[in-house]
């Protein structure tokens, strides 16, 4: 049973696929070999990605991520503040300290290889980890996958078809029509059901303690976002706009104007977004490039909603959990598999239904306003200018913030009741997905990333 601390994971900016999961693979690699006393003998190391890891791994920082994980770095605990200096070293000393423990040689160019034209079986985002002796011979390799939201797997567990531990949980669920089920026999709501099958699976001692701590780092990221201003990196010149445009609202309301709750909702996707292309502290929400839509949808719900309350909150992010495990388990969220549908898409369909849920909508109308989420983002691509998570991503995820709060509204209108299900919506878009070629998949070879002339990034 996948979790709620599995599907929104504390992380850096750019990517869940191509920043955090590379860099928890290096960080999983490097801590085997430590503890199996390879290091010891190890001279050299080598990484080589595949897909489009390597097609984009330099816009999303995969590079900067696997060198972080292998000097012992992980995606929760790293200091965003500290990466440069700590690149700008390896780079001037061509020396690399794994696990903090030895140091070898290293040299990118030679060391990090971007495999473009090659694909490892089983994903898309595929990469090969090394280590070799003095005299050249391979002491340890394997070889990870970044499936999306930050979550890996290596072959072994591929080979094994061990993805994930079996856990009992009260209330087990795949699909929509299995949760609804067990909300109307057990008359429960959605977080309810999430809430028992989480307490059973004790990662936490309290949760809505935790869970509230996954809210305070999503909030203080559009406090930062928000902060911030200037151009972003990377070479596009993209420039922050969530601080001006929240300067802008501000002057408009001391003038008298009402406030404009869809501008601010703007504001919050922005902040979190340009945070996330500046390889800021950002949750994945289920996703790094989609990471603005859950949290400006829930900061929407609690400076626009009459007593907003910590249960509210709790209960948003486990309603939200429980429609993005339908799309782990029924689909994928990683867009190199299905496009942009399965970032923007599914978070929209997450924020729409939990929005919908704290409003106070029964099983039957958070599942419609969560179809409605992903339905009308169906076929929607991944096609990052430069490889960068910058454009379109960052307007996206307005887009999907906006078309959330309406999702929810509109199905507060109705009974529940609606013709296409959140089931059937799940197998169009998996299908949707595999139909869609690949230069529509992550790989800025498609769309937009080729019909707009751009610098060297």
């Amino acid at each position: 049973m996948i979790s709620i601390f599995d599907l929104f994971k504390i992380g850096m900016g750019p990517s869940s696929s191509h920043t955090v999961g590379p860099m928890r693979a290096a960080l999983t690699f490097i801590t085997k070999a430590r503890d199996a006393g390879y290091l010891q003998k190890t001279l050299k190391a080598q990484i080589d990605l595949y897909g489009s890891l390597a097609l984009t791994g330099k816009g999303h920082g995969t590079d900067i991520a696997v060198i972080l994980g292998f000097l012992g770095e992980a995606p929760d605990t790293v200091d965003p503040d500290q990466v440069p200096a700590t690149l700008a070293d390896i780079r001037a000393s061509k020396k690399l300290r794994l696990a903090d423990t030895l140091e070898i040689p290293f040299i990118e160019t030679t060391d990090l290889l971007f495999h473009k034209t090659e694909n490892l079986p089983y994903h898309p985002n595929g990469m090969r980890f090394s280590l070799f002796d003095a005299v050249g011979e391979c002491l340890f390799t394997e070889v990870y996958y970044s499936i999306g939201g930050g979550f890996i797997v290596n072959d072994e567990d591929v080979q094994s078809q061990t993805l994930s531990e079996e856990v009992n949980v009260p209330y087990p669920f795949s699909t929509a029509s299995q949760l609804l089920h067990h909300c109307k026999a057990n008359h429960l709501s959605i977080s309810d059901v999430m809430r028992a099958n989480e307490l059973a699976l004790q990662r936490f001692p309290d949760l809505d303690t935790a869970v509230l701590n996954i809210w305070h780092v999503m909030r203080q990221c559009i406090e930062r976002g928000c902060r911030e201003f200037g151009i972003l990196p990377g070479g596009l010149k993209v420039k922050r706009r969530a601080h001006q445009i929240m300067q802008k609202l501000i002057e408009r309301e001391h003038s008298g104007f009402n406030k404009d709750e869809m501008q601010w909702l703007n504001v919050y996707a922005l902040a979190v977004n340009e945070e996330n292309a500046a390889n800021g502290r950002v949750v994945t929400a289920p996703t790094n490039g989609a990471a603005g839509i859950i949290p400006a949808v829930l900061n929407y719900y609690i400076n626009f909603t009459p007593n907003p309350t910590d249960q509210g909150i709790v209960d948003f992010m486990l309603t939200a959990t429980a429609i993005g495990i339908l799309f782990k388990e029924g689909a994928s969220i990683s867009a190199a598999e299905m496009g942009c549908q399965g970032e923007v898409g599914v978070a929209c369909s997450m924020a729409a239904g939990a929005l919908c849920a704290v409003w106070g909508g029964t099983p039957e109308q958070v599942e419609n306003a969560a179809e409605m989420g992903i339905e009308h983002n169906l076929g929607l691509t991944c096609d990052p200018i430069g490889g960068l998570v910058q454009i379109p991503c960052i307007e996206r995820n307005t887009m999907g913030s906006v078309q959330a709060v309406n999702c929810a509204k509109l199905a507060l209108m109705g009974d529940g009741t609606h013709i296409v299900s959140l089931d059937d919506a799940i197998k169009a878009m998996k299908a949707t997905g595999i139909d869609m070629q690949a230069k529509y998949r992550e790989t800025a070879m498609g769309g937009l990333a080729i019909a707009v002339s751009q610098p060297e990034c």
